[in-house]
Parts: structure tokens; C-alpha cells; sequence
């Protein structure tokens, strides 16, 4: 989820917290927001602590420059602070770009470095999903394309729920199948063994996409932001999904937006029902962050934040294991499946 802001509060922020003026940051960011962004200057605070709480961590989904929109990290920075942690990989998503072929870039001056991108299917590919470039995404030198995003911004869904003028990309007709454009898409990451994820489909779509992605045959398929803003599912629909072969993405992001922060538009989930959202079934599910937004914090602190948290509410310490290692590094194809 991005935050598209006509204000650019980054500087100031940036400004206050650098300079131990927490007091004026607390003005527009929760009190722990503020605590997690104090470590932001030239690195991570978390990334030097060395306390083994990020080892192995898997992040594949978070946002970075360069990109259309202001975000807190670049995605080189992003990937020298995420080594020093002890990450074991990530995979950038950018609505408008392609990032793979930058985690190529990356990875000759980082040797070891795990780095992944991804592909969102919105307006800057077309008015409709691509199936070009969805080839041309999986055929880029270094094959680090590990996911193909339905439309996020841009999707149908998201438009109306937004009111916009424009009627967004559609991945379904109006009698609920799924798209030609969008079962050849679903055939491409079949056939390259990569993910094929929801994107900012609604709850319903995600349904008939998890359904046709089993008939497809894709064996790595993501229900996007399960428990977020206009995408949240009921717990019967994520274990439909389940059912049909989906993994559940959970983001941490819910978790530091709402009122007094960067972004207040949107409710803030607490750490009670965001535990509820991953305790579903930890076996087919993730985490992510969703950070790199520009007014929140650093997503090595979210990660580090949101695992402390998941330990507090009572989650078990293998099932955290699951959800932000083991299955994301299995969807990123770095392990066998179990």
C-alpha cells in the first residue's frame, strides 16, 4: 500500500528525529513510530545490533527508490543495511517499474547479496494486464524476477473503491472469469516457477483467481495483503483461498499507519488482530512489511518491530520462523518445498 501525499513530510521529519526533536515528529507519528524511526540516518539502527533476531528474515515486499513516489531507503542502501542485519533475501516491488533488473545491478556490488524484483501489471505497461511484458520479465538476464503482481494502483477493484474517474485494469469480466490475458500470465509464472500474486484484487477476485490458478497449474500463488485497508478478507475466504493452494500475504504496515501518523486515512491494526490474521494458518501464510514509505519507518526496524510484537502476543517462535523465513524463502524458489 502507498501513500500518495501532496505534502512531502520527510525532510521535516527526517529533521526532527536526526536532531532529537522527537517531540515535534510525535506531531505526526505514533509513539512508536517515532521510537522505530530514530535509528533512520545513514543506516538502520537494528542493522549493526548483531542480536540474531533478523537472521534468515525473508522481506518480499517493500518499496524503495528509485521510484515514482518519495520512499525512506534506496534499494541499494536498503540491501547493505538488510545484509548487515543478517537478511537472508528480499524482493523489491515497485507499482510503476520493474525492479529485477536493478536486484541484478545490485548483486554484482554486493556479492552474496540475495536480491530479487518483481513486476506490477498497472497503467505504465498499459490499459490492460501485459502479457508481453510479463515475458519479458521472466526472460531478464539473472532471472531474478520472482513475482508478477495483478495491478495494485491501477487495479479495477482499487479504483472504485477510491472513486476515481478512470476504470482502472480489469482482472476478471463483468461475469466474475478470470481474464485470457490474465490465465496467460498465470501460465508464464506456471511455466518459470516464479509467484503470481493478487496485487489489489478485491476479496471476491482473489477467490477466482486462487480457483483458475489451481486449474492453471501455478504452484507458487500469493493473496495479496490479506489484511489490509480495502483488501481485508474474512478469515472463511483466506481459508478458501488456502484450500484452493494460495499463500496468505499478512503486511506489517497496517500496523504503524492511522490517526497521528503519515498516513491517517487509513484504520491502524493492533498487534491482537493482526496475531489473529497470521495464526490462521502459518503453514500457508507470510509475512511481509509493505514499508518504505517516506513518513514511516525504516523497514529493517518495522520487520525487527513487528517480530518483537508477534513474540509478545504469544505467537509461537516456529511459526514466526514460517512466516518470516521459511515460506517466503521457499516462494523466492531458495528452498525446497517441505
Amino acid at each position: 500500500m502507498d501513500y500518495i501525499g501532496r505534502i512531502n513530510l520527510r525532510g521535516f521529519i527526517k529533521s526532527s528525529v536526526l536532531t532529537g526533536g522527537a517531540l515535534m515528529a510525535r506531531s505526526v507519528m505514533p509513539a512508536r513510530a517515532v521510537a522505530l524511526m530514530q535509528g533512520q540516518g545513514s543506516k538502520a539502527a537494528g542493522a549493526a545490533t548483531g542480536d540474531g533476531m533478523l537472521k534468515g528474515v525473508c522481506d518480499i515486499h517493500l518499496h524503495c527508490r528509485p521510484d515514482s513516489r518519495e520512499r525512506s531507503t534506496d534499494e541499494f542502501g536498503f540491501m547493505q543495511d538488510a545484509v548487515r542485519a543478517g537478511y537472508r533475501a528480499v524482493m523489491f516491488k515497485s507499482n510503476d517499474f520493474s525492479c529485477h533488473d536493478r536486484a541484478y545491478i545490485i548483486r554484482q556490488a554486493l556479492p552474496g547479496a540475495q536480491c530479487f524484483g518483481s513486476v506490477c501489471m498497472n497503467r505504465v505497461h498499459g490499459d490492460k494486464v501485459n502479457v508481453f511484458a510479463a515475458q519479458k520479465a521472466v526472460q531478464t538476464s539473472g532471472g531474478l524476477c520472482r513475482c508478477i503482481w495483478m495491478p495494485t494502483l491501477d487495479a479495477a477493484y482499487h479504483c472504485r473503491c477510491e472513486g476515481r474517474a478512470t476504470g482502472g485494469i480489469a482482472v476478471v469480466d463483468d461475469s466474475g472469469r478470470v481474464l485470457p490475458e490474465v490465465v496467460r500470465v498465470m501460465e508464464i509464472c506456471a511455466e518459470a516457477g516464479i509467484i503470481f500474486a493478487t496485487g489489489h484484487a478485491s476479496p471476491q477476485e482473489s477467490i477466482a483467481l486462487a480457483r483458475k490458478a489451481r486449474e492453471v497449474g501455478v504452484g507458487k500463488f500469493i493473496v495479496t495483503h490479506a489484511n489490509s485497508h480495502y483488501w481485508t478478507m474474512t478469515p472463511d475466504q483466506i481459508k478458501q483461498c488456502i484450500d484452493l493452494g494460495a499463500y496468505i500475504e499478512f503486511c506489517y504496515l497496517p500496523c504503524l499507519w492511522g490517526e497521528g501518523t503519515g498516513m491517517p486515512q487509513y484504520r491502524r491494526q493492533g498487534i491482537t488482530e493482526f496475531a489473529a490474521f497470521v495464526g490462521i494458518d502459518p503453514s500457508r501464510s507470510f509475512v511481509s512489511t509493505d514499508l518504505g514509505q517516506a513518513v514511516m519507518p525504516h523497514p529493517v526496524e518495522g520487520m525487527r518491530d513487528c517480530i518483537s510484537r508477534l513474540q509478545g502476543a504469544g505467537v509461537a517462535i516456529g511459526d514466526i520462523d514460517r512466516l518470516v523465513r521459511r515460506n517466503p524463502a521457499w516462494l523466492l524458489g531458495l528452498d525446497k518445498q517441505e
